[in-house]
């Protein structure tokens, strides 16, 4: 399992399983955020068992689904009071950590400089380059 952080508040990863909660709970998350679908792959972890898994560790657990390459503003919009309101750190996850790092690149844009969010991410590994006009069009002055 490979956490990247985005900021102080903020990790993605790839998808997780139920055994991976008690190691993130150990490193100190207190939030977990799942962004994929539930039955998207065969063979993947249930979200129910994950969700178990983060109460029998005392985290709390936030199911919002994003089909993979179609993050809308809606989904952002959604996942933005989750950043604001869950208790900290947050790990967010999906299959690879992509769709979760366009959820906080766009959820943060109306406040921060899209080439910010931009070089954040690609620190993190994760190449939001396509995502530039959105982030953009996002931004409230």
């Amino acid at each position: 399992m490979n956490v990247h952080k985005l900021d102080d508040q903020l990790s993605v990863a790839g998808q997780i399983a139920p055994e991976d909660v008690a190691t993130l709970a150990e490193a100190g998350f207190r939030t977990l955020i799942a962004n994929r679908p539930d039955n998207e792959q065969p063979g993947q972890p249930a979200m129910a068992e994950i969700a178990e898994a983060a109460r029998n560790h005392g985290m709390a657990w936030h199911y919002l689904p994003v089909q993979s390459g179609n993050v809308t503003d809606d989904d952002a919009d959604q996942f933005s009071p989750l950043l604001e309101k869950a208790e900290g750190p947050i790990l967010a996850f999906c299959r690879s950590g992509m769709r979760c790092s366009v959820l906080w690149a766009l959820s943060r844009a109306a406040t921060h400089d899209a080439d910010d969010l931009l070089a954040t991410a690609g620190r993190a590994g994760y190449d939001l380059t396509p995502l530039r006009p959105r982030l953009v069009q996002r931004r409230r002055d």
